[in-house]
């Protein structure tokens, strides 16, 4: 019994660094692509397009009514305590540092992630990309690396817009609907929401566009045969892409804030 538990423990954990290594190693391939190689200029701007572009209604409604519950559930329970006007700060500091990145990461998994192993996984099952090699195409430069440049250009784009709507939308309701003062709450706002805040929010909006990018891709070129295939590997780029948000999450906030301590302006 113990025997079995120690190999299926040890099963799981040399399949999770197999996975780990394989992902690593297509990122390494693409980057190097991407430096040593000519971009493909009219499949980066498709690219482009489908995950920015497209991406932006998702994103506006999702930092639009993010920013304002949240405006509103901070009144609610600051209200309490005779600190309205602090809303603002709180709401500005959490969206840049935290809601906006997070947010519009699972967002854009669930819509761009999606779509990128489905296709390069059909791709690979119906023998495409066995097509592409045979016409002396690598599959990594026609493929991973215009969506990994696309999706590093358009991330931290999609989390700025994403900011900017929540901290609108919060705006909005605190001022309109809840009636806190105005000058005060933009005061508090301008006066706590430091550089710090938005190179964060940049910071891991870069992070999480690699991270999607390569687990996405990765799927669907490991991807099984048929049908049965396809669908399992996007339900696990999806999944994986979202689980390595939220843990990153966690030890990019640790790292950013020893990086830009709190005097950090």
């Amino acid at each position: 019994m113990i025997a079995r538990s120690v190999t299926a423990v040890g099963a799981v954990v040399v399949s999770f660094f197999t996975y780990l290594g394989e992902v690593v190693m297509l990122a390494g391939e693409t980057f190097r692509s991407i430096f040593t190689h000519k971009l493909r200029g009219k499949l980066l701007m498709g690219q482009i397009v489908e995950i920015g572009l497209r991406s932006q209604l998702v994103v506006v409604i999702t930092g639009g009514f993010t920013g304002a519950v949240f405006a509103a559930q901070t009144y609610f329970q600051f209200n309490k305590l005779g600190m309205g006007s602090a809303v603002g700060a709180v709401v500005s500091v959490s969206i840049c540092r935290e809601l906006g990145p997070v947010l519009t990461a699972l967002m854009v998994t669930g819509r761009v992630g999606a779509a990128m192993s489905a296709e390069i996984g059909t791709m690979k099952v119906t023998e495409q990309i066995d097509a592409l090699r045979a016409l002396a195409v690598h599959p990594i430069d026609y493929l991973v690396v215009p969506r990994a440049v696309a999706m590093m250009i358009s991330m931290p784009l999609l989390v700025a817009e994403c900011i900017g709507f929540g901290i609108a939308a919060g705006y909005f309701v605190a001022i309109f609907l809840l009636d806190v003062n105005g000058t005060y709450y933009m005061a508090n706002m301008v006066r706590w929401t430091l550089m710090r805040d938005i190179i964060m929010g940049l910071t891991k909006a870069f992070c999480f566009a690699l991270l999607i990018v390569f687990i996405s891709c990765q799927k669907g070129l490991t991807a099984g045969e048929g049908a049965v295939g396809v669908g399992k590997a996007t339900t696990e780029a999806v999944v994986d892409s979202s689980l390595a948000v939220l843990v990153s999450n966690f030890f990019l906030t640790m790292l950013l804030n020893i990086i830009f301590p709190a005097g950090y302006q």
